[in-house]
């Protein structure tokens, strides 16, 4: 008896797409993001660890022309060690390529550069210090993670941002461990902490962290304060009520909903209005 297969995704919203991508971390990926083209800053976008593509989809807005993003994963491929086999086949099973594509083409014409295997492999399709901002979210092993950290700070061009995800998950502690200790051996410097993410750069610290305080001095919808880390001020977030920046449009989303509750599509400057920027 043949299976029918499954129908490919098709998100009328970002809400809709399978993931963890909370509002606040939302609001930072955005004003990281929105600053550094507002800065002209120079250099692509990498994501390691994608899932179904819910923070992907939300990087892909802020692509410049001439940029590449470029996203990792399994997928559907096996992993290179049993102990990440294990984890993939426990946490990710469901997880296809296709099902991806099918998610992120809901909201972009084109898709992104994808390398499809093991996370070490990035360094061998990304040039090094091409990359203003990476976000990793791929293996919660300490290995891996440690691995990927180092492959982050290569690919990193000047003062980009580095973002890592589940640092203090009560399960991913290989994660904060390589966290951490990149913080105290290889000159990590920590700008901010969510319940789940890390925002830090091997760059200059204080202009985007001055920035950062003011940006969120302005807001009413979460709770700030700041740490002294490794010589640092870091900022720690508690971001349970921020309100959700704008999101990308979906092309499915007239069809799924009436007309009149359709909201008029994002635009840079629509982001960078609500930031007040």
């Amino acid at each position: 008896m043949q299976h029918e297969p499954h129908a490919l995704p098709r998100p009328a919203g970002l809400d809709e797409v399978k993931g963890w991508f909370h509002n606040i971390d939302q609001v930072l990926f955005d004003w990281f993001l929105t600053r550094q083209n507002a800065r002209g800053q120079k250099g692509d976008l990498l994501e390691l660890g994608v899932y179904m593509g819910k923070s992907a989809i939300f990087m892909g807005q802020y692509l410049e022309d001439g940029q590449t993003f470029t996203v990792c994963d399994l997928f559907d491929s096996p992993a290179d060690d049993a102990a990440n086999d294990k984890e993939m086949n426990k946490s990710y099973s469901s997880l296809t390529r296709t099902a991806f594509e099918a998610n992120y083409r809901a909201f972009h014409d084109e898709l992104p550069t994808v390398v499809q295997g093991p996370s070490h492999l990035i360094t061998t399709a990304v040039e090094n210090d091409s990359c203003r901002f990476v976000h990793v979210d791929a293996s919660h092993l300490y290995e891996h993670v440690h691995g990927d950290i180092a492959a982050a700070r290569d690919l990193l061009g000047d003062d980009g941002i580095v973002v890592l995800d589940d640092f203090r998950a009560e399960h991913c502690p290989g994660v904060a461990a390589a966290t951490w200790g990149a913080v105290a051996t290889t000159g990590l410097k920590p700008l901010c902490i969510t319940a789940t993410k890390f925002y830090g750069t091997w760059g200059a610290f204080e202009p985007v962290r001055t920035e950062l305080g003011e940006m969120l001095a302005g807001r009413d919808d979460f709770w700030h304060g700041a740490e002294e880390v490794a010589g640092h001020s870091m900022i720690r977030i508690d971001g349970r009520k921020a309100r959700i920046p704008a999101q990308p449009a979906s092309r499915y989303e007239r069809a799924a909903r009436p007309a009149a509750a359709v909201a008029p599509s994002s635009s840079k400057g629509l982001l960078r209005s609500l930031l007040g920027r």
